[in-house]
């Protein structure tokens, strides 16, 4: 029955919403929602995994999900780390892509989509307690098609920075019909 709501409630509009307001998001909306449920955290992820099964890899946990601002977590454990007992590069870069993945879905209008064209990734030092990555993009800001740089940084349980990514993302117009996107 709150499976139900929570769907019902996505699919409705917000009659209390001003016009002049860009609309909510539907990825942070379903994430509100499930925030008021126990497990609502890791619902969320699953929900996110099964839609981009690479992700699952790392076992996200989001911690803050808004328009153009993303905050996920990944757990140190035995899966993620490398010979060193640390974790590893790609756990992190994976994590990387996931925040400015998300990041940048929540920050672009409708009209808009994206792919990421590559990642420089610095790291800072050793990751040795569980991660948390963070990005931010400014949703008011005019975007256009073209080049965007989205940039992530990867903080430990001292939040200390572990990490830093810097990801290129193609923005392109969505197709308008069906036709276009096959073409």
């Amino acid at each position: 029955m709150r499976q139900e709501t929570v769907q019902n409630s996505i699919s409705q509009p917000d009659s209390s919403r001003s016009t002049s307001q860009k609309p909510v998001h539907r990825g942070v909306a379903l994430y509100k929602k499930l925030m008021t449920l126990p497990f609502g955290k890791r619902l969320f992820s699953a929900i996110v995994c099964n839609k981009a099964p690479y992700f699952s890899t790392i076992r996200p946990v989001f911690y803050r999900f808004d328009p153009g601002h993303v905050e996920v977590g990944l757990k140190k454990r035995r899966a993620v780390e490398n010979h060193l007992g640390t974790v590893h590069a790609l756990a992190m870069g994976n994590l990387c892509e996931l925040a400015a993945g998300m990041a940048i879905e929540t920050a672009l209008p409708k009209k808009l989509r994206w792919i990421p064209k590559g990642m420089q990734i610095s790291y800072l030092r050793k990751a040795t307690t569980d991660l948390k990555a963070t990005c931010v993009i400014d949703p008011s800001r005019h975007f256009q098609t073209g080049e965007f740089e989205a940039v992530v940084s990867v903080f430990d349980k001292q939040n200390m920075e572990v990490a830093r990514a810097t990801i290129p993302m193609y923005l392109s117009k969505k197709p308008s019909n069906v036709n276009e996107a096959v073409a």
